[in-house]
């Protein structure tokens, strides 16, 4: 329990980290800047209680807030985030998996994971950015912000866990 949790705080430091150093200078298009704070959401055990999720989605968020300067638009969107995982994970787990079932390629297959962190980044993004915009008068360029950045996050996330799961194997 107690290595699970030094392994999330650790996880968590090194995406803030990457976020706000890196990916936050990189604005595509002048518009989208892709959010790997997500990628935190992706990587919890199926059986992880509800609040927990709920509390590690808002100290994401409330801590990238707090270092680019976003007013509270990471927090409500990795919150929001967070209370979709659970029943997204469920439904896209294999059937015989167990309650303490980690999404990873291996487990999920290819595209079932692809999907998992596509809707997941889709969520992310269109929240963000809904609440950047606040309006709709300029819907083209907040829709194409939300594509590019949620594409480009998926594909920096999928790199990550290729990564991460290759260096375990």
């Amino acid at each position: 329990m107690k290595a699970t949790f030094f392994i999330r705080i650790l996880r968590l430091l090194v995406i803030l980290f990457l976020q706000i150093l890196v990916l936050n200078q990189v604005h595509l298009l002048g518009y989208a800047t892709p959010l790997i704070i997500g990628y935190m959401m992706v990587c919890f055990r199926r059986g992880t209680s509800r609040v927990a999720l709920l509390i590690w989605g808002f100290i994401t968020g409330f801590l990238f807030d707090t270092f680019s300067d976003t007013a509270g638009m990471a927090s409500a969107s990795c919150t929001l985030i967070a209370m979709i995982q659970a029943p997204l994970l469920n439904s896209l787990a294999p059937r015989d998996a167990s309650e303490d079932f980690t999404p990873c390629f291996r487990a999920m297959g290819f595209w079932k994971y692809f999907l998992f962190v596509f809707i997941m980044m889709l969520v992310l993004h269109s929240a963000f950015y809904l609440l950047d915009a606040f309006t709709l008068a300029n819907w083209q360029l907040t829709l194409m912000a939300i594509g590019i950045g949620t594409l480009l996050s998926t594909v920096l996330v999928i790199f990550i866990e290729l990564l991460v799961r290759s260096r375990k194997m």
